[in-house]
This record gives C-alpha cells, structure tokens and sequence, in this order.
C-alpha cells in the first residue's frame, strides 16, 4: 500500500511538471486544432453527411482555382525574393552596430509592422495613384509620367513587399548577430579581399537567417489578401479571395474547405522541402541541416550541392572583378584606401529605410484636405474629416472595441504564453514539438484560422461578440508572446532565483519578488506585442465580427469597398498616431527596465 502510494505521488509530481504548459495546449487545441480539423472535414462531407471526394474532383477540375493558386505563387515568389534581396544588406549593417544603434534603426524597420495593413494600403493608394505624390514628383522633375502603379501587379508587389520586408530583416537580423566577426577577420589575415571573406565566410554562416526569412515571408503572402484586394485588380485575385468569395457570397463551405486543404497542403510540401535542404531548426536561429549522404537526404543534399555552387560562381565573379581594380588602381601602403563599400552600403539601406518607414507619414497630411478626394498635394487645410469619424457612432464604437479586444487578447496572451515560455526554457523535453505548435498559428494562413473559427463560433454563439473576437484574437497573438519571452528568458541568470531559494524564499515568493520583477519590461514587450498583432487584426474580425459587433480594421476595410475617402485618412492617421505611441511606449518602458537592472 504504501509503495503505491509513493507511486502516485511520483505520478502527480511528474503531471505537475507539465502544469505550465498544459493550458496553452488546451487553449489551442480547443480554439485551434479542433476548428480546422472541422473545417477540413467538410471538404470530404457531402450534402448528406456521407464520405466523398466531389469537392475535390471539382477543384482537380476547376480552372479559375488553379488560374488563382497560381497567381498566388507567382505573387509570394516574387514578394520573398524581393524582400529577401532588399533586406539583407539592411540586417547587415544592422548586425555591425552597436546595441543603441541597432535598436534605434530598428524602429525605423519595424514601422510597417506597427502601422496597420489598411494604413500603409491608403498610404500607397496616396502615393501611387494618378493624381498621386510619386506622380506630382515626376511632373515637377520634368519627367513623363510614369507608368501605372495603382490597381496592377507592379502596386501588389510594392505593397507586399512594404508589408512583409520588416519580417525578413529581423529573421536574417537575429542570425547575423551571432556570427562570429573574427572569422571574417581571420580570413582577411590570411590574405583574403573583403568580398572574398564576405562571400566565402560571411555568407554561407548567414544563409540559415536568409532560408527562414524567405520561408516565412512566402507562407506568410500565401495567406494575404488586404494588399492584392485594394492595389490589384482581377488579375491579382489570390487564393484567400477565393475562399472568402466561396463562403461569404456563395456559402460553399465545403468547396471552400477542399480550397483551404489545398492551400495547406501546398504549405506543409514547402515546410517539408524547407526542412530537408536546411532544417527547421534554423527558425529559431539555429544550425543548418547537416545531413552529409545522398541517400539518407537527396533533396538536401542536391540543395547544398546547388547552394555551393551559386556561392563560388559569385565569389569567383567578384575576386576577378576585384583584381581588375586593382590592376587599374594598384593599392599602395602609403595610401589609405577609401571605404566606398560602406559608404554605398549605408546609402542603400537609407533608401531601403526611408522606403519602409516613409509612405505611412503621407496620410496624415492628407486627412487634414478640404477635398472630396485622396489627392496629392491635399487640398486646403480642415479638421472636417475627423469631425466626421467622431459624429459617427460606428467609429466611435469599433476603435473602443478594437482597444478592448486588444487588451484582452494581450493579457490572456501573457497568461498562456509566459508559463509555455517558462517551461520551454527550463525544461528540454519536447521543445522542438512545442515550439512547433505554439507557433502553428503563425505558420498557417490566418484565412483558414478565420473561416475555421467562423463555422466553430455560429454552432456556439460567439459570433459578432466581443468574447468571440478576444478568443480568435489570442490564437494570433500567443505565438508572438511565447517567441518574445522566450528569447528573454534566455538571457536570464537563473542563479538569482537559486540565490533566493537560499535564502529562504519558496518559489511563489521568488516568482513575485525576483523574477517577474526582472522580466517586466520584457514582459511590456511581449504584451505591447500581441496588443498591437490584435489591434491590427482583419482577416478574423471579417467572419467572426458582425452587424454592430465591429472592429476598427473591419470598419475600414468596409468603407474602403465602398469609397476611399479622406475619413478613412484620418481614421488611418489616428491609428499610426496611436500605435507609434504603444511602441514608443514600449521601448521606453524596455529600455528603463534595462537601465534598472
């Protein structure tokens, strides 16, 4: 009897071990697995319940789909590709300055992903347009107009990119500063030219952070669908388009599941290629894949063997490029060697920065027009269009109830995300797994979160509630706290609770004294973080939202289907006011942190 006690005393400590991590999978499996799991049942449910595959059939069969999963391809391809190129010199020089530095230039990266996705889209409708700044600019250079920028894919790509380059630089940016600078050193002591080091040192350590951005920057286009909506035309519908259109206007939920299985499916063979030519492991800013044979994993192997490749032919290039300069200008020891390099280098990311950082600060000059129109330059000076926005009662109540479900979706974020962290950090069993699914939400389209949580909440009433809202808002918003207390926890000096522990303090007394006390202004971070993931949300608050039950996004994007407006202007201009006061705020608030301890 008593050795089976001590038996389940010995089961109840392990199963108490698990307690930190136990509700957040709760919480997802709940909110999220079983949601799509269900949504995807219905591709394979016929009119009757019964078993089929017609869905399926009809997609094989189907032009218009294949003619929109193409254009969606060719439109992430090319937004990865760009920003990956546009965001590497950016990450590098980044990754050479200083931690105040660093941080400060970072603002400026991270200003598209503060800003609303419906404010920087009215930003470039401002800029591009016909009557636009970029039009008003050519004419007063004496320049023909240039070709059309709105409403084709040359408007899409801008506007992909614009959105989604801030991705790339940090994913790049987080592995880059790990490189042990004294390599490239190194080599320029053996005699190595600095593009022979760059290319042949520098580069290959750096190519982990280059496939993460990549990969997650095209899963993440693959869900859009706000900037090819509202900068494209017919030409530009992608496959979330479809969905939305099969569901909202035709009400095919299962066609629109067999859509959604393809779309995921289309996800898991890139993440599959992804993780045989390099591992996923490089997510989270780890090693590459090093699997040596052939036969225990071709694909990566060719992958490396392609890789080398196009990294000798590129350094091969430039060494020849180098030593016809130096032919034409021979270096002399007494003759210092002007660093052009640099100097090109810090021009180009200005450009890159003032690219990212500068179209939303376009808007508020024009909420301020007498006009009737968006037009560059605005019209006269009036305050009419924000006297409009707050007359009108839907605004009023969509922006309070955009803050409330923001605040919402923050703490109950902070809740699930900080003892997953905790547990993640401190425990090593299963942390790949783990880490793995708490960041599914980020990895799968939110197109499919959305309809998924749609056809849960209408069978249990939270549709058009605000409690529906928070719950879809928090799906979105844990894997960012759980990524961003787990990066801080990783550098905390657990001695110092071990310190307390030996003085006497038991663990609920060292977590409130010490520990929390420590964290706070990374847990600030991690809350201002999902706060501003909720405030921006659309694609959710476009199925679960309804009638009155509205958020400030879904309120703009409906007047925007109807007429772009300068009150949507203001209505933008506000809202890149407020969110660039949270970030700022939450810099602050990090950096006194930092200074206090």
């Amino acid at each position: 009897m008593a050795s089976l006690t001590g038996s389940n005393r010995s089961v109840i400590r392990k199963a108490q071990q698990f307690w930190p991590i136990l509700p957040v999978i709760l919480f997802l499996g709940v909110t999220f697995v079983f949601p799509v799991v269900l949504l995807l049942s219905l591709s394979v449910t016929g009119s009757g319940n019964e078993l089929t595959f017609e869905h399926y059939l009809k997609l094989q069969d189907s032009f218009v789909v294949g003619r929109v999963l193409g254009i969606t391809f060719k439109i992430a391809g090319w937004t990865a590709f760009i920003s990956i190129a546009a965001a590497f010199p950016v990450a590098y020089l980044l990754s050479t300055l200083g931690k105040n530095q660093r941080n400060f230039w970072v603002i400026w990266v991270l200003m598209p992903f503060w800003t609303s996705f419906l404010v920087r889209t009215f930003a470039w409708i401002v800029l591009l347009g016909r009557n636009g700044a970029v039009s008003q600019l050519a004419s007063a250079l004496g320049l023909p107009d240039p070709p059309s920028l709105l409403y084709n894919f040359t408007g899409v790509m801008i506007g992909m990119v614009h959105a989604l380059m801030p991705l790339a630089v940090l994913t790049m940016l987080s592995v880059m500063e790990n490189i042990d600078r004294n390599l490239s050193r190194a080599a320029a002591t053996l005699g190595a030219r600095p593009a022979q080091a760059f290319l042949r040192v520098y580069l290959p350590l750096s190519l982990p952070g280059v496939a993460a951005g990549g990969l997650l920057v095209f899963i993440t286009a693959l869900g859009f669908f706000i900037t090819p909506a509202l900068l494209g035309s017919e030409r530009e519908t992608v496959i979330a388009q479809l969905i939305i259109f099969q569901i909202k206007d035709l009400l095919n939920w299962s066609f629109a599941g067999a859509i959604a299985v393809a779309l995921l499916l289309v996800a898991l063979v890139i993440f599959l290629i992804y993780d045989r030519l390099v591992g996923l492991s490089t997510l989270s800013g780890g090693a590459m894949r090093q699997d040596g044979s052939v036969w225990r994993n071709p694909i990566g192997w060719v992958g490396r063997r392609l890789g080398s490749l196009l990294v000798e032919c590129t350094a091969f290039i430039c060494e020849l490029l180098a030593e016809i300069l130096e032919k034409i200008r021979p270096i002399r020891a007494d003759r210092r060697r002007p660093d052009v390099g640099r100097r090109m280098l810090w021009m180009g990311v200005l450009l890159i920065l003032f690219f990212l950082a500068g179209p939303a600060f376009f808007v508020i000059p024009v909420s301020f027009t007498e006009g009737q129109f968006l037009g560059w330059p605005p019209e006269g000076f009036s305050f009419q269009w924000y006297g409009s926005v707050f007359d009108n009662v839907l605004w009023v109540e969509a922006a309070i109830r955009s803050f409330v479900v923001a605040t919402l979706a923050g703490l109950a974020g902070l809740l699930l995300g900080v003892p997953a962290a905790f547990y993640i950090v401190r425990r090593a069993r299963f942390k790949t797994a783990l880490i793995g699914f708490l960041v599914s939400p980020i990895i799968m389209p939110n197109i499919i979160i959305a309809v998924a949580l749609f056809y849960l909440f209408a069978d249990i009433g939270l549709v058009a509630t605000t409690a529906g809202l928070a719950i879809g808002h928090t799906v979105l918003a844990v894997p960012y706290v759980v990524v961003t207390m787990v990066a801080v926890l990783k550098q905390y000096d657990e001695r110092l609770d071990h310190a307390a522990y030996t003085l006497g303090a038991d663990k609920a007394r060292t977590l409130r004294h010490v520990t929390l006390p420590l964290l706070k202004s990374g847990l600030i971070a991690a809350f201002m973080f999902a706060f501003v993931i909720s405030f921006d949300e659309l694609t959710i608050a476009l199925f679960v939202a309804g009638g009155d039950t509205t958020t400030l996004p879904r309120q703009m994007w409906d007047n925007a289907l109807l007429q772009v407006s300068p009150a949507l202007a203001a209505v933008a201009a506000m809202v890149l006011v407020f969110m660039t006061a949270v970030i700022l705020t939450s810099e602050y608030l990090r950096r006194r942190g930092e200074r206090m301890r």
